[in-house]
């Protein structure tokens, strides 16, 4: 028979979805330092903006939509992992709710159901199953929504990166 702790499961998906917020905060405010260092022009030289921007400087026009679409890789390549960690939580809980439905099923037996006195153990099994089920559910998908939104923040501010540097780029090469 499994038997697992409603409080182990939903720490592991706790602990998923911390790691995850951290991972956009930091991402976040590394963001926002980027776009503060564009419009005031301090930019670490190996920042792939300040690359950007070199490069395009001396480009024709389709090197530089050959470049912006390499910078668009670039940077929304480094806040996926933001959504696959979002995309965990909602597996951890849906791996949760399997357990807690073998916990729960697991105390169904044909032979002592028939008996009164096993009644009650059967049952209490059964609601510690769903116990486990329908809490991990929840807290999976709650945390999913709340690093979604997150998540959603995080692209939105890269897209207005993006759209900036771009734009400078295309300023700079028409100069």
């Amino acid at each position: 028979m499994i038997t697992a702790r409603l409080v182990e499961l939903t720490l592991i998906i706790v602990a998923v979805f911390l790691y995850g917020l951290a991972a956009c905060g930091w991402k976040i405010w590394r963001l926002t330092l980027e776009l503060n260092g564009l419009s005031e022009g301090h930019l670490p030289s190996n920042n792939p903006v300040v690359l950007y921007l070199d490069r395009v400087a001396k480009s024709d026009s389709q090197s530089r939509a050959l470049q912006a679409g390499s910078l668009r890789l670039e940077l929304t390549d480094r806040i996926v992992t933001v959504r696959h960690i979002a995309n965990a939580l909602i597996f951890l809980g849906l791996i949760g709710t399997v357990i807690g439905f073998i916990i729960a099923l697991s105390a169904v037996d044909p032979n002592a159901a028939s008996d009164a006195e096993n009644v009650a153990g059967v049952i209490a099994t059964l609601i510690d199953g769903m116990s486990v089920a329908l809490n991990t559910t929840l807290v999976g998908a709650t945390l999913y929504l709340w690093l979604t939104v997150n998540y959603r923040i995080l692209t939105s501010g890269t897209v207005t990166l993006i759209a900036e540097v771009i734009g400078l780029g295309e300023r700079r090469a028409s100069a």
